[in-house]
């Protein structure tokens, strides 16, 4: 009787130790998957702001491209008309909307830089290389906070959908939920056309 109360006595020790040590991973995770998305919102932002320098330095140089430019703005347009919120990232409609819209944004930016290949003079103009370059190294930043965010969710949904986590969320975190990643459509993955 003696052995089976030390036993059971160690077993629920070894319980509450488990409950103890998980009990402020999924708030932490979450701050870090909040952190995480931030750092992308804060790179599209940057993209955002570097559009308009772009359009207007080749705009001097292609007067003609008059709907290549209306399409990178009415992109870069949609993109702005959507608020994003803390709760947007529980809400997988939304971050699947505002992801197309990025898309779309980076997909008119891809045809606004090719445009460049027509204009010997706009490649080699200071503004235009060094608002390119500026631009190129923002998509490469994209593709990092994206990644870390990525992995962000990862570990926050994993803790979710394991043990002990998934009990001490449900018990302490009820709200706690499955937190959406990217994804890409079909369109995106397709080789993007630029028609001369």
């Amino acid at each position: 009787m003696k052995v089976i109360s030390i036993i059971l006595g160690l077993a629920v020790a070894f319980a509450i130790w488990i409950f103890v040590s998980h009990m402020n991973n999924v708030p932490k995770l979450d701050e870090s998957v909040k952190s995480a998305w931030s750092q992308v919102e804060n790179q599209y932002k940057r993209r955002a702001d570097l559009i308009p320098n772009l359009v207007s330095t080749v705009k001097g140089y292609a007067k003609h491209e008059t709907e290549l430019f209306t399409e990178v703005t009415k992109a870069r347009s949609s993109v702005g008309k959507i608020t994003i919120t803390p709760e947007m990232l529980n809400n997988p409609n939304a971050f699947k909307a505002y992801e197309k819209a990025q898309s779309s944004l980076g997909g008119a930016l891809s045809k606004l830089l090719a445009v460049s290949e027509r204009y010997p003079d706009l490649k080699s103009d200071k503004n235009f290389l060094t608002l390119q370059s500026q631009l190129e190294g923002t998509e490469n930043r994209i593709s990092v906070a994206r990644r870390d965010y990525i992995s962000s969710v990862k570990k926050y949904n994993i803790e979710l959908r394991t043990i002990p986590g998934k009990y001490v969320a449900s018990f302490l975190y009820p709200e706690a939920g499955i937190k959406p990643t990217f994804s890409i459509t079909k369109e995106d993955k397709a080789l993007p056309r630029v028609e001369f």
